[in-house]
């Protein structure tokens, strides 16, 4: 098993030390800072593939997510000297009236282990924030969370504030959480639903590399 073999499995399999230990042995031995990135977004894609197959849990995930931050200390400042750009910004957030955080913090992980570049936006965030919020960031993606059928209602008031703004079409709607439904998230107009973070996480890949 090579280097960046390595590294992917080290991530995959929660040990952050190891992955940052090997990471900066990699960059030391001018491993092009690119290629260390695509082993590191390969091993979350499989981490994420295991959780969405109940393969692993949570708690695994998280471990995972903390071993790509590790490894991302090192190696952001050299990407950004490279010119290897960042992905697509995804602004995420808890919809107005919902203070409920650990599916879309968990979406959030999943994005960022994804590639993406997250704006979280944190809880109860009214609509025009996350409107304005990602036509100021440039964010063609925005995420909407809610864990309650009282406060899911408010995902339809961001698919409508964009149409007004005449931003549909550019930037991208996916909804999640425990009461919605890809049935409720078509019937409101979003773009995307997300039944659990791996999917989410999928489902803006799929958003962002349709024609």
């Amino acid at each position: 098993m090579d280097t960046l073999d390595r590294l992917s499995h080290l991530l995959v399999e929660g040990d952050d030390r190891g992955v940052d230990v090997l990471a900066r042995d990699a960059i030391a031995r001018g491993v092009p800072a690119g290629a260390i990135l695509d082993a590191l977004l390969a091993g979350m894609t499989t981490v994420g593939d295991r959780f969405r197959q109940h393969d692993i849990f949570l708690p695994d995930v998280l471990l995972a997510a903390r071993a790509m931050r590790a490894a991302m200390v090192p190696l952001r400042p050299l990407l950004a000297a490279q010119g290897v750009a960042g992905g697509p910004k995804v602004v995420i957030g808890t919809v107005s009236g919902d203070v409920h955080d650990i599916g879309k913090n968990l979406v959030g992980i999943m994005l960022q282990g994804a590639g993406f570049e997250v704006v979280d936006l944190g809880t109860d965030v009214p609509a025009e924030r996350f409107v304005d919020t990602a036509v100021l960031m440039g964010a063609p993606v925005i995420a909407l969370s809610a864990l309650l059928t009282t406060t899911m209602v408010h995902m339809r008031g961001v698919v409508e504030l964009l149409e007004r703004r005449g931003h549909r079409g550019r930037i991208f709607t996916i909804v999640g959480g425990a009461p919605v439904t890809e049935a409720f998230a078509r019937e409101i107009g979003a773009d995307a639903y997300g039944f659990d973070a791996g999917g989410a996480a999928a489902a803006v890949r799929a958003l962002l590399a349709a024609p």
